[in-house]
């Protein structure tokens, strides 16, 4: 018996990376899994259906049921026929993974306005389509005195909530968006019996992170590779899974290292009975500990870089917007 028996999931682009990672586990775990990929470029460019085709066969070689979808997420009416897919094939929807997302790295200040909207298009737009319209579906099964349990696994990153990453305004930007979605989706679609939680990779090896250096060096063979993006899917299943109680929750996975985001909190505060004045606060703020976004980066970072120091980090930083 595996954990998704009997599960029906749609996971979005689940043709490479990660996404592929899923599917390959859900299957192996028994779920009925509808592959989505259009098979893009890491910019969001071209497309190639057999993306898609070429992980089904990887389902059904072993034994698992999966069909493609080559939909794109940012496209309303695709989104609802990717829902509609797994409806059709497998007859119910009761999980979705939204893991598509595209890059287009650049300097904010040379940032193309068309770059920006594709890329938040995809990661956060994408993420509400796919959502919205899968909500639609388990609306109506609730209505129609339909209970079971349902989940919805956002993908988020740590470019956006922990170390957002120069040159990537749009994505970062995306991933933050999609961690407060999960919020009020969790707030809204609980009445539903729909559990919705986030889970962030964070230094995974895939497209999206080769050109980072030391993310394409890989462990002798038979240790555990922390960078596979292998290590995501188990996570996801869980969350996915009956067995998960949570909702509203953003998971970090780097490795074998699981952490519950705490998301924005308040900090250390100063009060005044009255308003400010400028001079006041020009005062008063230098009191209060701020985090320096540079060493939080760095930090970050450590783990495939090593210990970066400020200059050197500005210097890498530079490369990234001058390139």
């Amino acid at each position: 018996m595996g954990s998704l028996d009997g599960r029906v999931v749609l996971i979005t682009g689940a043709g490479r990376g990660i996404g592929r990672e899923e599917a390959l586990f859900f299957a192996a775990e028994g779920a009925k899994v509808v592959v989505n990929d259009p098979g893009v470029a890491v910019d969001g460019s071209g497309g190639d259906a057999g993306v898609a085709a070429k992980v089904v066969e990887e389902i059904t070689a072993r034994g698992g049921q999966a069909v493609a979808s080559t939909g794109s997420v940012a496209d309303w009416d695709e989104a609802r026929r990717m829902v509609e897919t797994a409806l059709e094939t497998f007859g119910d929807l009761h999980a979705v993974v939204n893991n598509a997302a595209i890059e287009r790295n650049r300097g904010l200040s040379d940032l193309p306005e068309a770059d920006f909207d594709d890329v938040v298009a995809v990661k956060l737009k994408g993420t509400f389509a796919v959502t919205r319209w899968a909500a639609r579906h388990w609306r109506e099964q609730y209505e129609a005195g339909v209970r079971t349990d349902r989940a919805v696994v956002n993908t988020s990153s740590g470019s956006g909530l922990l170390n957002p990453l120069p040159a990537q305004a749009a994505y970062a930007a995306g991933n933050a968006g999609v961690a407060a979605l999960t919020t009020v989706a969790a707030l809204e679609l609980g009445r539903y019996g729909v559990r919705v939680n986030c889970l962030s990779p964070s230094m995974a090896r895939t497209r999206l992170t080769l050109a980072v250096p030391g993310m394409s060096e890989e462990p002798p063979a038979g240790r555990f590779d922390p960078l596979h993006p292998a290590a995501c899917a188990p996570v996801a299943a869980y969350l996915a899974s009956p067995a998960c109680p949570l909702t509203g929750q953003v998971l970090s996975v780097r490795g074998g290292t699981v952490a519950l985001n705490r998301g924005w909190s308040l900090g250390d505060h100063m009060h005044k009975d009255g308003l400010w004045s400028v001079e006041e606060l020009a005062e008063k703020v230098r009191e209060l500990p701020a985090d320096d976004p540079f060493d939080k980066l760095a930090q970050a970072l450590s783990g495939a870089l090593g210990s970066v120091g400020r200059a050197r980090l500005q210097e890498m930083i530079n490369s990234l917007l001058d390139a």
